[in-house]
């Protein structure tokens, strides 16, 4: 009885759900985009594996810390329960992938894991807002785009030209919302990072449509985001809230997916 009472008092919306507003758009954003430029069975499960694996990581975190403090509380029940849940959900997903699969995917995978290991890591040891964890992780949620188009038939340097479009996406959305954080809390914080990351993206972006490897909306969509990280950061930025730059980013984020999709349809 009384383990049941402890267990119905736990509050499972903080254990099932990670905290960080910014991981779902990472992670939605190459999803619904694969499926929208190269839409397959297979792609669809994977996406569902992607979305599971990121549910995983957080329950799975709180887990081992339990387990090296070696003790049992009230939430670790419900943790196990939902490691279980999400991993077998994950595992699941993928193996339907797997059946439906036309084409290998493996090396999205391969390239994947290393970072999302990295992000995991840098997370069990409390440094999950430094700026590595939180690049390596975006990158590595941004890989299901590779790996739904190669399922699809891509290419591999097609595929992988599009997940260097979204890691680039990444960083410089990162850069750019650790500098407008920390202007609202009033710390005094260069702007030349944010000015830095952007230009060397809106370059690379040149490069790969120049190459056309990528459709020229992409030099779009960045140079919006150029425009956007410019005004910012000036001084003629309006001062707002972070719930907003963060609202203000997802918005952006949804752009940018729909300008790279537009340009891989038309």
């Amino acid at each position: 009885m009384d383990g049941t009472i402890a267990r119905t008092s736990v509050r499972l919306r903080p254990i099932a759900l990670p905290t960080e507003h910014g991981g779902w758009g990472f992670l939605l954003e190459p999803i619904v985009l694969g499926l929208l430029i190269a839409p397959t069975v297979a792609g669809m499960f994977l996406g569902l594996a992607a979305i599971n694996v990121f549910l995983f990581r957080h329950p799975l975190e709180l887990m081992i810390a339990d387990l090296r403090r070696g003790k049992r509380y009230p939430r670790t029940f419900w943790v196990c329960l939902f490691v279980l849940l999400y991993g077998g959900a994950a595992l699941c997903a993928f193996v339907i992938a797997l059946w439906f699969a036309s084409a290998p995917f493996w090396m999205a995978v391969l390239v994947a894991v290393p970072l999302a290991t990295i992000h995991i890591l840098y997370n069990l040891c409390k440094q999950a807002r430094h700026l590595i964890p939180e690049i390596a992780g975006a990158s590595a949620l941004s890989g299901s785009i590779a790996a739904i188009t190669l399922v699809a038939g891509w290419g591999m340097v097609a595929a992988f030209a599009l997940w260097a479009v979204l890691i680039i996406r990444a960083v410089t959305a990162i850069v750019y919302v650790r500098t407008r954080i920390r202007h609202i809390r009033g710390v005094t914080v260069s702007t030349q990072p944010t000015w830095l990351a952007h230009s060397v993206g809106f370059f690379l972006i040149l490069g790969l449509t120049w190459l056309q490897t990528i459709p020229w909306t992409a030099t779009l969509a960045f140079g919006i985001l150029l425009i956007r990280a410019v005004y910012g950061v000036s001084p003629r930025r309006t001062s707002t809230r972070v719930a907003v730059v963060g609202i203000q980013e997802l918005a952006f984020g949804v752009l940018t997916m729909l300008l790279l999709a537009l340009g891989y349809i038309l």
